[in-house]
């Protein structure tokens, strides 16, 4: 543990986590609840049958104001942000000059301004970088005021509908989001998430969150879900953790997010690049013998949990790779794997081997995501 507890902040929903139970631990700066008295099995388990409620207050929100805010933001982000439809939300990375990846993050279109999400581990970082480099053409608003829950599962929309003022408000297809009445409380909300399950992604002022909270759980089915079967639910739905999985020294054809990449971005599109690392990124796009690695999931033979940092290698022993994310899948019943490759390895069923205490045990190249993602489409 690297943050004393003195040092570490905690979110609006600090004292109902202790109150069921939590064991919390520092992530990102933050107290946070890695499990219940559930346990990270069930409680996995629980959201892919059910209803999870999770806490992601840690999260930064930030909103950017002005005619300017989405071609401001397209200089930062490879995205289409100008043709994105109020009510609709896109994800997006911020690159760097290299074409590496600073962060991911969501861009919802409210109609009057731009919300977005950005990862808690780098939103200070991020806030900083976008003063810098575009505070002078839009109106930069932090909203430290605004805590964020997701609730993620089959029953997501029952349960949010039991507390809406009106149901036909609530958003209707995934990446959709709309302003929503939550027991009295206006909240923004878009159809969204990290499970890939159904569900939401809630914006609440902080002095009311807990109500919130304490209204979804009230629902039927609905369980306090921590950070720990988040993180088992996201890889088993192939997608990345900041930091682990992306970082500055990866680009998003590498990362294997070129769908992130809207045709108006790339070359020949009538907004082709403009943002920073486009000749590399975009250079990867038109000629992939320059991707040297690719991000692939990977199933092992065996039961053992491979873990990250975990060195892959091909059958000559040589290393082709390192493994980013690795765990136990409640879901699929065994251990899965993320990690990169060398692109030679990077084809679907080729088999490898990951080095496990000076052994090779034997894996292979496998399709993401590992379970079916349930987005309401």
């Amino acid at each position: 543990m690297t943050d004393s507890a003195e040092n570490l902040s905690r979110t609006p929903l600090f004292d109902l986590h202790v109150s069921l139970g939590a064991r919390m631990v520092p992530f990102a700066g933050y107290e946070m609840p890695v499990q219940y008295p559930l346990g990270v099995l069930k409680e996995h388990l629980h959201t892919r049958a059910h209803a999870g409620l999770f806490d992601v207050s840690h999260m930064g929100q930030v909103e950017l104001h002005g005619a300017e805010a989405a071609a401001a933001l397209e200089t930062l982000v490879p995205v289409d942000v100008i043709g994105l439809p109020a009510g609709k939300q896109r994800y997006a990375l911020f690159t760097n000059e290299q074409g590496g990846i600073l962060d991911d993050l969501m861009i919802f279109n409210t109609g009057s301004y731009l919300h977005l999400v950005v990862n808690a581990a780098c939103k200070a970082q991020d806030i900083a970088h976008l003063k810098a480099k575009i505070g002078s053409r839009c109106d930069i608003r932090v909203r430290d005021d605004l805590a964020l829950l997701a609730l993620q599962g089959p029953g997501a929309e029952a349960a949010l509908a039991s507390i809406a003022k009106d149901v036909a408000s609530i958003p209707q297809s995934f990446m959709q989001g709309a302003r929503v009445q939550l027991s009295g409380i206006d909240c923004l909300v878009t159809r969204s998430g990290y499970t890939g399950e159904d569900g939401f992604e809630i914006s609440v002022p902080n002095a009311q969150c807990e109500a919130l909270a304490k209204a979804l759980l009230a629902a039927p089915n609905v369980q306090a879900i921590g950070l720990g079967a988040r993180d088992s639910l996201r890889l088993e739905a192939g997608l990345c953790l900041y930091g682990h999985d992306l970082d500055t020294t990866t680009t998003p054809v590498e990362a294997a997010l070129t769908w992130a990449i809207q045709k108006v971005r790339r070359t020949g599109g009538a907004r082709a690049g403009g943002f920073p690392g486009a000749d590399v990124i975009l250079g990867q796009l038109d000629d992939p013998t320059r991707v040297k690695r690719k991000r692939v999931g990977i199933k092992p033979d065996g039961r053992a949990p491979i873990r990250e940092g975990v060195e892959l290698q091909n059958e000559q022993g040589q290393k082709i790779g390192i493994v980013t994310s690795g765990g136990f899948a409640p879901s699929v019943n065994a251990p899965i794997v993320m990690g990169y490759v060398d692109t030679d390895y990077a084809s679907t069923g080729t088999k490898i081997n990951a080095l496990l205490r000076g052994n090779g045990a034997p894996v292979a190249v496998a399709n993401m995501p590992f379970a079916p993602h349930r987005y309401k489409r």
